[in-house]
């Protein structure tokens, strides 16, 4: 894990997205009251909930279980004369201690893949206000059949893998009314994400050159970078919009 995070830390993002995509996401959520009250789920050090507090003035709830992630947000929501929309708060999504109908909005980019897509949606429903909605953006097959190289990789590190059609099918199975859904533009994989990551990778195999344990790590981060490049056409990151 030590090496996981190094190669982790201080990146501008730890999903694929983009300030565009969230505010997409954002406008495209009916009733939203004034100054909401919002949770971002796994929020990683936060550009999505800068954003959000931004467009919002809303008050949120930012949460995550890596203490350095909270403190980037903190300092960047300071910077940006934000901290007064912003309490962040160490904890697992898995144990989650808020009132039942606490949020207007439950907010969740690239995180709600740890607990599972339905287990996510059904857990967090309960913290939802009646009217209120939440909006996640998912790893998620852009085809029917994907090819074998990238349906052999995703079988073993997301196995719970669906396609735009079956996430539909069980955010209306659970009694949300569905909204909308869009793909995340490939620049949102590469510009805050995938190249600051390759970045790393390069400069951490000289820091560890002879280290198998270390460079293991990085081969399968550099494969996974790999992957995308080629098959960026058949699985991609879909921002899923739902009412309760």
């Amino acid at each position: 894990m030590n090496i996981f995070f190094e190669l982790h830390s201080d990146l501008p993002r730890e999903a694929p997205g983009d300030m565009a995509s969230t505010a997409k996401a954002l406008s495209l959520i009916p009733k939203l009251p004034k100054n909401p009250q919002i949770l971002d789920i796994g929020c990683g050090p936060g550009m999505q909930t800068l954003a959000l507090a931004k467009i919002t003035k809303g008050q949120i709830t930012a949460i995550d279980n890596h203490q350095p992630f909270l403190d980037e947000l903190q300092q960047r929501a300071a910077q940006e004369n934000l901290s007064s929309y912003i309490i962040t708060q160490n904890c697992s999504m898995f144990s989650l201690d808020f009132q039942p109908e606490s949020f207007d909005l439950i907010w969740s980019e690239g995180a709600i893949y740890i607990m599972g897509f339905q287990e996510g949606l059904q857990s967090w429903h309960h913290f939802l206000k009646t009217g209120g909605a939440i909006a996640v953006s998912e790893l998620s097959w852009l085809v029917t059949n994907p090819p074998e190289e990238p349906l052999n990789f995703w079988k073993n590190a997301y196995p719970a893998m669906k396609n735009i059609t079956e996430n539909i099918t069980i955010i209306q199975n659970l009694g949300y009314n569905y909204i909308n859904s869009f793909t995340l533009p490939e620049s949102s994989w590469w510009d805050d994400y995938y190249t600051p990551l390759e970045r790393r990778i390069n400069n951490l195999r000289q820091k560890y050159q002879g280290n198998e344990e270390a460079n293991a790590v990085l081969d399968e981060e550099q494969r996974e970078i790999e992957l995308y490049r080629k098959y960026s056409d058949s699985y991609g990151y879909v921002f899923y919009l739902m009412q309760k």
